[in-house]
């Protein structure tokens, strides 16, 4: 084998994506449409959007319940948005109850299952993600059945510290207990997929899976360079570029269906491909969501801030002097438990963002975050003891009229997420007796 320096920045790009490639230890440390649209009663959207490393529980609780509550600090960026909210208190994942710090809790968000302890040869979540069985349902009736964005780029590889595979901790949508999906996180890209979407060509799709063997043609070849170790990771990451293809040959089909984009999409600017920073790039993910569920793209959307134990630093921020992941291990220092409260808003701050962008968004004479169900959540509450209990759940927009916003719901401790999921795959149009280990619908979620 040669002796093979790569960039970490090293990108392999098709069908409209542009893949990081996991870390290597060969890398160096129209009016007609609207009218049409006008017309149609408005779907409802559902997303999730998931940041890593738990909170300072002592910010995070508002004070009082039902619709006598109060904002707590960290989440008073949503003050405006007060009515348009349901803060939900005291659900946990059982499911996540066991193992190591961080991949168990953290890639189950969405599943509630338990996953198999594994070095990366034999994934296996045990469930799919509640967005993927919404969207299995009802994902032909958009170009694209869902989206899966992030920031990061794929980790794989083994965390030798507790014996897990990484891949767990870069996903949270899996469209089968053994499928993660792949997740976009460059916002120019995002957008040009979108624009594909809202103008089908008959040629389009067989331009993409041209693009995509040309990025699996480009990892084979990489793969015989490499040593055994980088083998393994590149099969990992194989297999969930694989994801794509599925979503591919649905989107060809949007050129037969009577789908038309609720919104332009040639109206927004495209984005760079190449944000200066942190901030930035968040911002640009969180538009390229808005811009689908405006234009009716997809219905479905996860993103994740970061992966799981996620190192991303937060000096930008005034008081802030380390990384995410340190901080959340605070050990009850006052310094470090500032900083922690420091992030943890900085991300709700991000929310609101995205949930006022909706908001600004008309449809009739509701908005398109009135048509939404918009699920802020964390997978641990304290970081430093890796906690499953206490999950950090938010819920912005009223699902269509179906979301009982503008309370502070507090039910029994230990109480199952998944009944939140129930709740919210009913108001979606989706409902099931049952998800993982739900024991109905959560009471006060729905009208």
């Amino acid at each position: 084998m040669r002796d093979l320096k790569l960039s970490r920045r090293t990108l392999l790009r098709g069908a409209g994506v542009a893949i990081g490639l996991p870390w290597l230890e060969a890398m160096v440390p129209s009016s007609a449409s609207a009218a049409t649209a006008a017309a149609t009663a408005a779907p409802v959207r559902m997303a999730v959007l998931y940041m890593p490393n738990g909170v300072n529980t002592s910010m995070w609780t508002p004070e009082g319940q039902g619709r006598n509550f109060t904002l707590s600090p960290t989440l008073a960026p949503l003050q405006d948005l007060r009515d348009d909210i349901l803060v939900v208190s005291n659900l946990w994942n059982a499911g996540a109850n066991t193992g190591d710090g961080h991949y168990v809790k953290e890639s189950s968000i969405l599943t509630c299952t338990t996953i198999s302890k594994t070095l990366g040869v034999d994934l296996n979540m045990h469930g799919i993600s509640m967005d993927q069985l919404a969207a299995q349902r009802v994902g032909d009736r958009t170009p694209l059945p869902s989206l899966e964005l992030g920031i990061e780029p794929e980790s794989t590889g083994v965390d030798g510290n507790v014996g897990y595979t990484r891949v767990y901790g870069c996903h949270i949508a899996w469209s089968s207990p053994t499928t993660p999906l792949a997740r976009e996180i460059n916002p120019q890209s995002v957008y040009e997929r979108l624009f594909r979407a809202s103008h089908p060509q008959a040629k389009s799709a067989k331009q993409d899976t041209l693009l995509l063997d040309r990025v699996l043609g480009q990892s084979k070849k990489l793969k015989l360079q490499l040593g055994a170790t980088d083998r393994v990771r590149i099969d990992e990451y194989l297999d969930i570029v694989r994801s794509l293809e599925a979503r591919i040959e649905r989107a060809s089909d949007s050129t037969k269906s009577v789908w038309r984009p609720r919104a332009s999409v040639d109206s927004v600017p495209k984005p760079t491909d190449a944000p200066k920073d942190h901030a930035e790039h968040v911002r640009l993910m969180l538009d390229m969501i808005a811009l689908a569920f405006q234009s009716d793209s997809t219905r479905i959307a996860t993103f994740m801030f970061g992966n799981a134990v996620s190192g991303q630093n937060f000096r930008f921020l005034e008081g802030v002097s380390d990384t995410h992941h340190e901080v959340s291990h605070h050990s009850k220092n006052p310094e470090k438990l500032q900083q922690y409260y420091l992030i943890n808003r900085w991300h709700i701050e991000q929310y609101a963002y995205l949930l006022r962008k909706l908001r600004d968004m008309k449809e009739g004479e509701k908005t398109v975050l009135d048509n939404s169900m918009i699920l802020f959540a964390s997978a641990l509450s304290d970081g430093n003891s890796h906690d499953p209990h206490k999950l950090p759940l938010v819920i912005g927009g009223r699902g269509g009229g179906r979301i009982a916003t503008g309370q502070h719901l507090v039910h029994t401790e230990d109480t199952a997420a998944a009944n939140l999921y129930v709740s919210m795959l009913d108001a979606f149009g989706t409902p099931v007796d049952r998800f993982a280990d739900s024991t109905g619908k959560l009471a006060g979620v729905l009208v």
